[in-house]
């Protein structure tokens, strides 16, 4: 019950759609009850003339009459209440959609990188899905199964208390026992679920690869992989329905059972003459009023328990806590000079072992600087932690003598530039990726950063020019059109720090020198933490920080380390021997030579 209400009280704000259709399937309730009713009048007047009375024939065509304007309001009625069901489906899934976007946006990183997005998105599918869909009949169904059935239950007792108290027991008996399978049954739809969500994941890993997987000629073991997800789904379902539907048997047959009972006591009490033909008529009709929710019941608990399941992922990730909360008091970091300076840095991925261990250096203010070290000595993370994608366990970053932990996420963020090996662009137009980061810029904006990037060039070639759609992940651009489109992105925002994964490590010598171009202009009087994959690079920066083991091992410009006898020196005298162990060694430090 806690969690059906969870589910209501998430939705409130849609209230007045909830009272709109409580009030139309009140009224629906109500006039399910009055046809019974017209029916016993219009017997009883019949039943008259059969016994030598005198009927009333104007009496009967008006209950005729009423029958049918009965039907009448419950055909618009009801069409009325299932338009304003429609919208509030769709007004529903949009603020549960919105709801679940905007709080992904603050989960932990950690949280991404454990989770496929495959995964992420079925969740969000089955669980606002089953939200609305389950508030929809909620609000319809179910609001009208309750009062259909009180107010048949009202007029019942008024015509035969002991008719109204055998079907009052029906349903404390078959609630009972429907909820003797609940938990069961949840475990099964936990399993489906799972296999459901791996499914999803592969799906969209081979969709967006889907290059690799042709190329390696996967096609057939990727779908081999995405059917066995779902042939366990259905092993699953086997036993889950087969356990549903025999105890639905065993619930039905106790409520027809008590039916029978309920029916030979009013046909017995009506041959003895307790009740008129049209009582009894009466009474069968709002019998069957009732009987025909209280066998919807199954359908009803089904519904919940689908609700239950299928919503607890969501509501799981929607209780994860933000990644990084600002202070109540947090500065916005307005960025003078751009000194960066790490202190004593430790961090580590969850309970595992630091990654960084005391980690110090300074970037000096408009200064490149070149992180060094083998593959998972941490590079990355410290551009992870001087964007607060991580927090670090101990020690503080600060720019400009301000602890960034202590500054709002959104100044620091503004005042940072980023450049990925992997260009992320999305699907839409150039204009539109350019501008990603300032999507107000004017076109004169987006073409100047786009001439110091080398790409207004190749841009204009394009049919459309910067109106062109580049496709997903910009799949219609070459490897260097891409990055010189995310240099231009990083020019236009205009931040005083650039974090540059270097991109021009896969690049052929042509596309490499458009791109080194347009990356100087950025570079130029900002304070840059390169990750280096170059020795070109490495020797053309003013600052070498090399990692070993977690921790700063050297600091110092080219020229310095290369006779220090470091990581540097051994990276350009194994630069100079041609052999495969060389060759390895370079790539252990992510290096290409």
């Amino acid at each position: 019950m806690k969690q059906i209400w969870r589910i209501i009280k998430f939705t409130s704000e849609l209230w007045p759609y909830y009272a709109a259709i409580g009030a139309f399937t009140i009224i629906l309730s109500l006039m399910s009850q009055l046809v019974p009713l017209f029916t016993k009048g219009a017997i009883d007047q019949i039943t008259k003339m059969l016994s030598g009375g005198q009927a009333d024939i104007k009496q009967v065509a008006i209950f005729a009459v009423l029958i049918f304007l009965t039907d009448l309001g419950t055909t618009l009625f009801s069409n009325i209440a299932g338009y304003l069901g429609d919208v509030l489906g769709a007004k529903l899934r949009r603020v549960m959609s919105e709801r679940y976007y905007q709080h992904l946006m603050t989960l932990p990183q950690s949280y991404f990188d454990n989770e496929l997005t495959g995964t992420i998105i079925n969740r969000m599918s089955r669980g606002i899905v089953q939200i609305s869909d389950y508030m929809n009949m909620l609000s319809n169904n179910f609001l009208q199964f309750i009062f259909s059935t009180i107010f048949s239950l009202v007029i019942v007792f008024y015509y035969s208390w002991q008719v109204g108290l055998m079907l009052s027991l029906l349903y404390p008996i078959f609630i009972w026992l429907t909820s003797l399978s609940s938990a069961r049954w949840r475990g099964y739809q936990n399993d489906i679920n799972l296999e459901q969500d791996k499914a999803s994941g592969r799906f969209a890993e081979a969709i967006s690869q889907v290059k690799v997987v042709k190329s390696y000629l996967q096609e057939s073991r990727e779908l081999s992989i995405f059917s066995r997800h779902f042939a366990k789904t259905i092993a699953t379902t086997r036993p889950q329905s087969r356990f549903w539907h025999t105890r639905d048997v065993w619930r039905r047959l106790v409520l027809n059972l008590i039916f029978f009972a309920i029916y030979a006591y009013i046909f017995v009490e009506t041959a003895r003459g307790a009740y008129t033909i049209g009582t009894m008529v009466l009474l069968i009709q709002y019998a069957t009023l009732i009987r025909i929710p209280l066998f919807s019941i199954s359908f009803l608990v089904d519904q919940t328990q689908r609700a239950l399941t299928n919503t607890k992922d969501y509501f799981d990730a929607m209780d994860i806590e933000p990644a990084i909360i600002d202070e109540t008091d947090a500065d916005k970091l307005a960025i003078n000079k751009g000194l960066v300076v790490f202190q004593k840095v430790v961090f580590g991925y969850d309970s595992g072992a630091p990654v960084l261990k005391g980690v110090s250096f300074e970037l000096p203010a408009g200064s490149k600087t070149a992180l060094v070290g083998e593959s998972g000595e941490g590079k990355t993370t410290i551009t992870n932690l001087l964007l607060r994608l991580y927090e670090p366990q101990s020690g503080k970053i600060l720019i400009d003598g301000l602890d960034i932990s202590k500054v709002t996420q959104v100044s620091l963020r503004q005042s940072i530039a980023v450049v990925f090996q992997e260009p992320a662009l999305f699907s839409g137009t150039i204009k539109e990726n350019i501008a990603y980061g300032l999507p107000e810029a004017s076109d004169e904006q987006i073409k100047a950063a786009a001439i110091a990037a080398n790409a207004d060039e190749f841009i204009r070639k394009f049919d459309k020019a910067y109106d062109s759609e580049i496709g997903e992940k910009g799949l219609k651009l070459s490897g260097g059109q891409k990055q010189r489109i995310a240099i231009a992105r990083a020019l236009l925002k205009d931040a005083p720090i650039l974090i540059l994964d270097e991109a021009t490590s896969s690049l052929d010598n042509k596309s490499e020198r458009m791109v080194q171009e347009a990356l100087e202009r950025l570079m130029q009087d900002r304070t840059t933490l390169i990750i280096a994959h170059r020795l070109s690079t490495i020797q053309a920066v003013d600052q070498i920080v090399t990692i070993r083991a977690g921790k700063v091992d050297e600091v110092g410009s080219p020229k310095k380390l290369a006779s220090s006898g470091g990581i540097y020196e051994q990276l350009l005298k194994l630069q100079k021997q041609h052999t495969e162990i060389t060759k390895q060694k370079l790539k252990d430090y992510e290096i290409n030579a």
